[in-house]
């Protein structure tokens, strides 16, 4: 079973939509129009090591998606701000890890806005 992380804390999978599925090493150039029409991205994280997700995320949002776009697979507590900044909208994750990372772990990090460097940054030099 999954659960669904968002800056609310865990939920279950209430999506009805058809999801486009992607890996973090897609070359999006090469899918061309394939993601013209669809309302909803996930991202498989096949190890929360790997990045490239986060900027698929980024690049998909540049390019102007506008739809949902879930992170799926190994993203950690500590990576959900990252996840939320480069431009997910939510977190899927299974059971297991959500045994391991409650949803205060999950929450402690849900202030994604506020726990930006570049708006400390911004602060301190005001």
């Amino acid at each position: 079973m999954s659960i669904i992380v968002t800056d609310a804390g865990f939920a279950p999978d209430a999506f009805q939509g058809v999801w486009f599925d992607l890996a973090a090493d897609v070359d999006l150039d090469a899918l061309g129009d394939q993601l013209t029409g669809t309302d909803a991205i996930r991202v498989g994280f096949d190890t929360f090591a790997d990045g490239r997700g986060f900027t698929l995320a980024a690049r998909l949002r540049a390019m102007g998606f506008a739809g949902r776009l879930r992170a799926k697979g190994h993203v950690l507590a500590d990576q959900y701000a990252m996840a939320r900044r480069a431009g997910f909208d939510e977190v899927e994750i299974d059971d297991a890890l959500a045994a391991r990372q409650p949803v205060e772990h999950w929450l402690a990090r849900a202030n994604w806005q506020g726990h930006d460097y570049r708006a400390r940054l911004r602060r301190s030099v005001a």
